[in-house]
């Protein structure tokens, strides 16, 4: 076990950020958010650049550290952003603009996820990723996976919840709902899926059928 703490901090170490993410995950540790680690934020570049991402859906703003990520993989691409807090999505866009992202690249939404998603037409992104309440996470979960295109990504952030869905004693009802989703994309034929350990996990999903 000693040797997998030591591989995931080398892990997460490896991952640089840039001075405008450093500053938005400070922003997000002062409020009380979770950003995503380091070294799920490099996933998210990777798997945007590698995916030739044009379009990303992101369900939680936060204070930009995940749609910065995003961006630095996928240069190229419009970022759609949704978040319930004003304040917030304030300093994301102090963010944005400091690591000069062009202000036609960002949308951002502020209301609740539940009420945008539904008017969001099918297939309509290339890669979505969801990090909003995780109270919504399978309603956020099913939303992404119409929102985009076949082919395209769905992420989820945080997907072994804080280390505790791998712990059968936890049984609060962010783990159950997080354990729920993890069975039901593992018994589908519409996606194919992998749950990866960086920070506390990224579930990876390619829509492969409508």
């Amino acid at each position: 076990m000693a040797d997998k703490e030591l591989s995931w901090r080398y892990a997460e170490d490896f991952a640089v950020e840039t001075p405008a993410i450093q500053a938005a995950r400070r922003h997000a540790l002062e409020l009380g958010i979770d950003p995503v680690s380091p070294g799920v934020g490099a996933q998210l570049a990777v798997l945007a650049a590698a995916s030739g991402t044009q379009t990303i859906l992101e369900i939680g703003t936060g204070t930009g550290v995940s749609g910065l990520w995003l961006l630095s993989g996928a240069p190229d691409a419009v970022l759609t952003s949704i978040d319930r807090e004003v304040e917030h999505q304030q300093l994301a866009r102090a963010a944005f603009a400091e690591a000069e992202v062009p202000a036609n690249r960002v949308r951002l939404i502020t209301g609740r996820a539940g009420e945008v998603l539904p008017r969001m037409n099918d297939g309509a992104y290339d890669l979505v990723l969801v990090d909003g309440d995780p109270a919504d996470l399978l309603d956020h979960v099913e939303h992404a996976l119409r929102i985009v295109r076949r082919g395209g990504l769905v992420l989820v952030a945080h997907a072994l919840w804080r280390g505790r869905v791998a712990d059968p004693a936890q049984r609060d009802d962010t783990v159950a709902d997080f354990r729920a989703l993890l069975r039901t994309i593992a018994e589908s034929t519409a996606v194919t899926a992998a749950l990866s350990t960086p920070g506390d996990g990224l579930l990876q999903l390619v829509k492969t059928a409508e």
